[in-house]
């Protein structure tokens, strides 16, 4: 190594080159946007750290993975499982709705298609990474345990053979697939619960006529061109807080009274968990304008809205998505 400053900077290219495939890894074991980033700029230093006793018996991509899949399983030991507001509570009727936040740590958090979906050339491959990413799968995934979460995401999602995530693992193949097995009986459970998000990719016309009349719905806010849109069993979820509706009627009841101060919101098109989703930001009474209120999350089947998801911790998420902090009163578009 004679020049070790060009055989420094040749490694940390290298490494760079897998750091948007082990986002999306460590998101879908993690749930969460913040520590699937730490898990792999971790993952990143301890790869650098010990480049020297990698001996090339795998490739590096390979190695990547299990220093990750390590680095995942120490940060899953606590035991928490992300979820989203209908994993933990029942719907609350309208009547009898009440705003209680829950820890950041609780909830299944949000993450920008750009940091975890790779440019696929493949159009089924890239529509097996968008379902990977979707809601319902990540709240699925959460409930595996740790071990049996990697081996599912490692062959179903990634499409490792059997005898890579054994040796990954430092375990048998038999257990790999028994591992599989117990993980995919899981996940068909929970399938019957868990709504369908059935996006094409790219929208369909029907599906992009279905969300430009819900942008002149919502940013008009009105509650009969909603009801419209939405399925009768739709969902509504807002982490932090444990509260989510089921109904049209209790959806609409809330955000004409709970939920008012939204009137009057604009909406920017974000791409979000595979899904077609808005920044939305409401109207500031005191700097004029318009203020950050949430990442919405969209999930539609059979041409409605079956349900929308409002994460509201705009001082991550937003910067984040690279979204601006604030829009003047005359901008209902910002390129």
């Amino acid at each position: 190594m004679s020049d070790g400053t060009a055989t420094t900077t040749d490694l940390d290219v290298r490494l760079e080159k897998h750091r948007l495939e082990l986002t999306g890894y460590c998101y879908r074991m993690l749930g969460s946007s913040f520590e699937a980033e730490d898990a792999v700029q971790d993952t990143m230093v301890r790869a650098w750290r010990s480049y020297e006793k990698f001996e090339g018996r795998s490739s590096l991509r390979s190695w990547l993975y299990r220093i990750a899949t390590n680095v995942c399983l120490d940060m899953l030991t606590a035991g928490n499982k992300r979820a989203r507001p209908m994993d933990l509570t029942d719907s609350t009727p309208l009547a009898r709705a009440a705003l209680s936040p829950r820890p950041d740590s609780t909830w299944l958090e949000p993450m920008p298609d750009v940091r975890v979906l790779p440019t696929a050339s493949d159009p089924a491959e890239a529509a097996v990474a968008k379902e990977s990413v979707r809601l319902a799968f990540m709240a699925a995934l959460q409930q595996l345990p740790p071990k049996q979460r990697a081996v599912l995401i490692l062959r179903e999602v990634l499409a490792w053979k059997a005898s890579e995530v054994a040796e990954l693992l430092d375990t048998s193949v038999a257990s790999v697939n028994s591992a599989l097995q117990r993980a995919r009986a899981t996940l068909a459970d929970r399938a019957g619960s868990a709504a369908d998000a059935a996006v094409s990719d790219p929208l369909d016309e029907e599906q992009q006529k279905l969300l430009e009349r819900y942008v002149a719905a919502f940013e008009g806010y009105d509650m009969a061109a909603l009801t419209a849109l939405l399925h009768e069993d739709a969902v509504m979820t807002m982490p932090p807080f444990d509260l989510w509706l089921r109904g049209t009627p209790d959806i609409t009841g809330f955000m004409t009274t709970l939920g008012a101060a939204c009137a009057g919101s604009r909406l920017l098109p974000v791409q979000v968990n595979g899904l077609p989703g808005f920044a939305q930001y409401k109207p500031d009474p005191e700097a004029g304008g318009f203020t950050p209120w949430a990442v919405q999350v969209l999930e539609i089947s059979d041409g409605r809205l079956t349900g929308f998801h409002f994460f509201l911790d705009t001082k991550r998420w937003f910067p984040l998505f690279g979204l601006p902090l604030h829009l003047e009163a005359e901008a209902d578009e910002i390129e």
